[in-house]
């Protein structure tokens, strides 16, 4: 099977007839991307950044961004909250998460103790998940807001390109922690930014922060936060995702 990594630069290349039936696309950057007369039945399609950015995407010439985030609110309710403004609404918005969580976890709960550390298509284990997300929190509440310079819990999940991005991935534990030390260190995190956000004002939220990845574009207290809630619905939708197709493996 053909592989192209990082290392192999298709810009601008032309693709006329070819099959790519079952071929699998991993963080590529298809922006600006066009295809014509195409074959998409059973195409699947997970882009995070979909409403990023002015320039549709477009799908029959129908501009599908709209469509999808309303569609994604509507499975997920409190995700719409995600953009909270104010103190208060933030406060609200992460009482949602919070509720969504609890939820899931408890479902998770009813399954065998092995369903937390299966991983679907290569993708992130329920357990690693819930471990990137106390990664996520400590960058960019502990690092960015706090200012904590070493913030990070031993059980955060760093991404792919953590390292490249001047992670110190010795800072992390290796091999598979229990699910308990994990929901552990989740709770932690949880009731750090619940408690921040009591105390947050609106003058706080507008407060200047250093960008824990490209400090040449600086953060807001604000921006950090509307980080912190877009990784937790983004993670938690592929969470529940993966959690349905383990479920059904283990009914069968």
């Amino acid at each position: 099977m053909v592989r192209f990594t990082r290392s192999d630069d298709l810009r601008g290349a032309t693709f006329e007839g070819v099959d790519l039936r079952g071929a699998r696309f991993v963080e590529p950057d298809l922006s600006g991307v066009v295809v014509r007369g195409a074959q998409v039945e059973g195409l699947d399609v997970d882009a995070p950044w979909l409403s990023d950015g002015d320039a549709p995407v477009l799908v029959n010439g129908v501009d599908v961004r709209g469509f999808v985030e309303a569609e994604l609110d509507r499975r997920f309710p409190g995700r719409e909250l995600r953009r909270a403004a104010d103190p208060d609404g933030l406060r609200v918005a992460w009482a949602a998460l919070e509720s969504t969580w609890a939820a899931t976890l408890e479902r998770v709960a009813a399954l065998p103790a092995i369903a937390v550390d299966v991983s679907v298509d290569g993708e992130w284990s329920f357990a690693q998940t819930v471990r990137h997300l106390v990664l996520a929190t400590d960058v960019w509440l502990g690092r960015a807001v706090l200012g904590v310079e070493r913030p990070f819990h031993p059980l955060g999940q760093p991404g792919p390109q953590a390292a490249e991005d001047g992670l110190d991935l010795s800072l992390f534990a290796v091999g598979t922690p229990s699910f308990a030390e994990v929901l552990e260190a989740r709770a932690g995190r949880v009731a750090m930014v619940r408690d921040f956000l009591v105390g947050v004002t609106p003058e706080s939220l507008g407060v200047v922060r250093r960008n824990p990845w490209s400090p040449e574009y600086p953060e807001t207290t604000l921006s950090c936060v509307h980080v912190i809630l877009e990784e937790e619905w983004e993670h938690h939708r592929f969470a529940v995702r993966d959690l349905a197709v383990v479920e059904a493996s283990l009914a069968g």
